[in-house]
């Protein structure tokens, strides 16, 4: 009856004991905790790199527009339309009538300059040097589109070719998209959905490790910058 006695006292004693219930609530809370504090973290840095990428994409874009053409075969001067059989004067205003001047668009990637145009070259190695820190991890050159295209309103017929010139944060080549190019994924450094699973999701399926970064253009007109001997 002793031993009894003593066996029933533990087994009461053990069980009305709670000194381990922190332990165990910590590991029911922990993986949930971690989980809202990596998601804060991953998209503090989402929002830190849009912000210094469209910082970027603002310096990419006027830098083009006060340097040589980065693509292949954008005119110097404003050209009249080979398709016009009426005669226009050099200095007539391209806004003066539709067709007038030759609409010429062109669009490169910054890695693709102008082949044997060492202009090109420079300009894109210059817009890059700026551009390197402030994109998302792992964006390459080929990640930053030019694109310059034909504005009416702008020049005229002999004068400086004046585009608009648009720099795009762009991914991997898209025929769906209309300029050709698809989103940049931008990469989450933590495991979300190893964690959501942790923290008791029943399906992590849908917790991607990548998302579409968002598209980021900055558009400004090209200006004729006298670089002679004068400035």
């Amino acid at each position: 009856m002793g031993m009894m006695s003593k066996t029933s006292s533990a087994l009461r004693r053990f069980q009305n004991d709670e000194s381990g219930t922190t332990l165990v609530e910590l590991a029911i809370c922990i993986s949930l905790f971690l989980l809202i504090l990596f998601a804060i973290l991953d998209f503090g840095i989402l929002g830190y790199n849009w912000v210094t990428a469209e910082k970027g994409m603002q310096i990419a874009v006027r830098i083009a527009a006060v340097r040589p053409p980065v693509c292949d075969e954008v005119p110097l001067v404003h050209l009249s339309n080979p398709g016009n059989s009426n005669f226009f004067k050099a200095g007539t205003l391209c806004s003066t009538n539709g067709g007038i001047c030759a609409q010429i668009d062109k669009q490169c990637l910054l890695s693709e300059p102008a082949p044997g145009n060492a202009s090109a070259t420079a300009t894109a190695d210059e817009i890059w040097s700026k551009l390197e820190v402030l994109l998302p991890a792992g964006a390459l050159r080929s990640n930053v589109l030019l694109s310059y295209e034909y504005d009416p309103r702008l020049g005229f017929i002999g004068g400086p070719y004046i585009p608009i010139i648009t720099a795009r944060l762009v991914g991997s080549e898209d025929g769906d998209s209309p300029n050709g190019y698809g989103e940049l994924p931008f990469q989450f450094v933590t495991p979300l959905s190893a964690l959501a699973a942790q923290a008791g999701a029943s399906d992590v399926t849908g917790i991607p490790g990548t998302i579409p970064f968002p598209g980021i253009e900055v558009t400004l007109p090209a200006e004729d910058m006298n670089q002679g001997v004068q400035g």
